[in-house]
């Protein structure tokens, strides 16, 4: 045999297993395939598909060949999905189906169906082709996942009948409002009853098999271990005042009882507690304390005032006796003296007016006028760290008030927002004048009419949700002992409720702190307001989808509800991660995001980053509880679109309407 007859079959051979593999890939033999099937050159482009695959994913023949397999890959997955298929052609070998791999494809329609692939590499006459055999296992996963539920409800039927013989036990003791609980000498929950869960938050089956210790808070580590040991000897624990822990972080006042639980043979085996509630009471005892040093304060603020008015009488006869016996060099610190005199009148009117003894002198006024002379005062008492703005937004915000006591809530918020910068910051105090309509007033328990905002904002530290609950609350201070009284801020709310005003605070942990107060307007009272007049709405507009991102419940179920209204579709996330994923999720069009600008996790602004991506031609509408000037020192500037809280109906779809007409 010569070597050329050698040769020549190798040859052949590897040109009939081409063109082998180039007639498996005809479109008849693959429709023989029952799973779907794509053929893939190296380049990714699909050169062969069969009729499953069409059916499968819901393209044409025609749409598929010549595309990108990436076409059939989710949008989150395809980038890594081209690496994988790099990857594949360097190692070439078969994959079979159940990989173990968590697959998902992407359909026609946009929704995801999960699958099963095998890889299987083709060497044809162009060159390495990838058979990819793709299988539907929805059904699958559905018959999994009916079995998971078959098997937890079958645990959860074993844990009721081992719970159930618990119960029998513990009905005599459920009807008692007091909390009994059961536990053995290791301090483990054996008994629960429906006081206890009402009390504590935890129903029974959340509770029994842990530690009653995770009712007592960290600062009282020994408490528990010192009763279970006096438990342990036979001794009771009679009745003693603690604090104890709820299921949602509250803490309680409570008077409890422990007694050793015995066996049959007598051996302790162990304790039954017994735990009222006292918190309310502790509360009328604290409320009892605070009204009686507030009488004392009040009685020792009167007398003083008293006895300081008659030494600024002297103070100001003096100075009109002096005025005219001294030169004009001299009139000037005359004046200085006179105008001191003043100022420490309208202070002891003040503490008249907290003594009950002086009654409210209000007057018509200005508050943009009145702020002018007030922020004159704040400059040096804030230091030069701080940059103090006046910004009035309307020529004239005429209200009705003691201007003393405008004075002192200036001051009082002022104060609290240098504690907050302690390195500096900016102060910002802004005006304006509002028409708040009726479906405003329902939602904020407001008198619909005409008010005067004044905002005081600072970029501090900011507050968490348990301080901001009880910010208006008397006596209540986050500052150290002895470096406030807990008084400015409730003095504050009292003085706006007491002249028909409202007051709310707006404060993130690390993004600064906004108090809102509204005065109702008095400019009808010098003739300046205009008439009254409902604000007109902008016609509504058909078709438009706005998505809604807003971590406040209640917020984002009354702005849904408004926008529904006017004839919008509303889709809504609670964060800015949900927002995303309702985008991909949803294949309908959105046209507006009206989106907060602080909220948990990702904030507005990082939301809008990462819309503008993919959905550049999205129009956006911010929304915060803080002025327009304090959001440009949270990361966003330039021209945004900023609807401040709490906004009416009229303000909010006037604002949606322009963004939508904007070009």
């Amino acid at each position: 045999m010569t070597e050329q007859s050698f040769i020549n079959p190798e040859k052949d051979d590897r040109s009939n297993q081409k063109q082998l593999a180039e007639t498996l890939l005809s479109s008849s033999i693959l429709d023989a395939i029952p799973d779907a099937v794509a053929a893939v050159n190296r380049q990714g482009v699909i050169i062969q598909v069969n009729s499953q695959i069409e059916a499968m994913f819901g393209y044409t023949h025609d749409e598929l060949v010549g595309q990108s397999i990436e076409m059939l890959v989710p949008e989150r997955q395809r980038t890594s999905h081209h690496q994988h298929r790099e990857d594949f052609h360097q190692h070439a070998k078969i994959r079979r189906m159940g990989s173990g791999l968590d697959l998902y494809a992407r359909r026609r329609d946009g929704s995801e169906i999960p699958v099963e692939i095998s890889l299987s590499p083709v060497a044809t006459g162009n060159g390495s082709v990838v058979l990819s055999v793709i299988r539907d296992i929805s059904d699958r996963k559905r018959i999994e996942q009916e079995l998971r539920r078959a098997n937890e409800e079958l645990d959860r039927r074993k844990t009721r009948e081992l719970r159930d013989s618990q119960t029998r036990m513990s009905l005599i003791v459920d009807s008692s409002q007091d909390a009994i609980i059961g536990k053995n000498l290791d301090g483990v929950i054996t008994q629960w009853n429906k006081g206890a869960e009402h009390m504590y938050g935890y129903t029974a089956i959340e509770i029994i098999g842990r530690n009653v210790s995770v009712l007592c808070p960290p600062e009282r580590p020994d408490e528990i271990p010192v009763i279970l040991e006096k438990i342990r000897k036979g001794e009771r624990v009679d009745y003693f005042e603690s604090v104890r822990l709820t299921k949602d972080g509250r803490r309680l006042n409570v008077s409890v009882a422990v007694s050793p639980i015995y066996d049959s043979d007598g051996r302790v085996v162990g304790a039954s507690a017994i735990g009222r509630n006292i918190t309310a009471q502790k509360k009328i005892e604290d409320q009892l304390r605070q009204s009686q040093k507030m009488e004392a304060v009040g009685r020792l603020a009167g007398g003083v005032a008293h006895d300081f008015n008659n030494l600024l009488g002297i103070v100001t006869a003096c100075t009109e006796l002096l005025s005219s016996h001294v030169d004009n060099e001299s009139l000037e610190y005359v004046d200085n003296i006179r105008e001191a005199a003043k100022r420490g009148a309208s202070l002891t009117r003040q503490l008249l007016a907290f003594s009950r003894r002086q009654p409210v002198q209000n007057q018509i006024l200005d508050l943009n006028d009145r702020l002018k002379e007030v922020t004159k005062l704040l400059k040096p008492l804030m230091g030069d760290d701080v940059d103090v703005v006046l910004l009035p937004r309307s020529t004239a915000a005429v209200v009705e008030a003691d201007p003393g006591q405008l004075d002192q809530i200036v001051m009082n918020l002022a104060v609290n927002a240098r504690d907050a910068m302690p390195h500096g910051g900016k102060l910002i105090i802004e005006t304006g004048v509002f028409e708040l309509d009726a479906a405003f007033g329902r939602e904020h328990s407001m008198t619909p009419g005409r008010y005067v905002m004044m905002a005081v904002s600072d970029n501090g530290t900011g507050m968490d949700e348990t301080t901001r609950s009880r910010v208006f609350e008397p006596f209540f201070t986050t500052k150290e002992s002895g470096k406030g009284s807990g008084l400015g801020l409730a003095t504050a709310y009292g003085i706006v409720k007491q002249s028909g005003g409202h007051i709310w605070v707006y404060s993130e942990m690390g993004h600064g702190t906004t108090f809102k107060i509204y005065l109702p307007s008095a400019e009808y009272k010098l003739g300046l307001g205009p008439e009254a007049r409902t604000e007109a709405l902008p016609e509504r507009r058909g078709g438009v989808t706005i998505l809604l991102a807003e971590d406040d419940p209640i917020m984002r179920r009354l702005t849904r509800k408004m926008l529904e209204e006017h004839g919008y579709q509303v889709v809504e996330a609670i964060d800015g991660q949900s927002a995303l994923d309702v985008i991909v999720k949803n294949s309908g069009r959105i046209d507006l995001t009206l989106t907060d600008v602080v909220m948990k996790g990702m904030n507005g602004p990082e939301l809008v980053l990462r819309l503008m991506d993919s959905h550049p031609e999205m129009k956006v509408v911010y929304m915060s509880g803080y002025t327009g000037e304090l959001v440009a020192h949270q990361g966003l500037q330039g021209s945004i679109r900023l609807l401040e809280k709490p906004f009416t109906r009229a303000g909010l779809l006037r604002m949606i309407d322009e963004a939508l007409a904007a070009a």
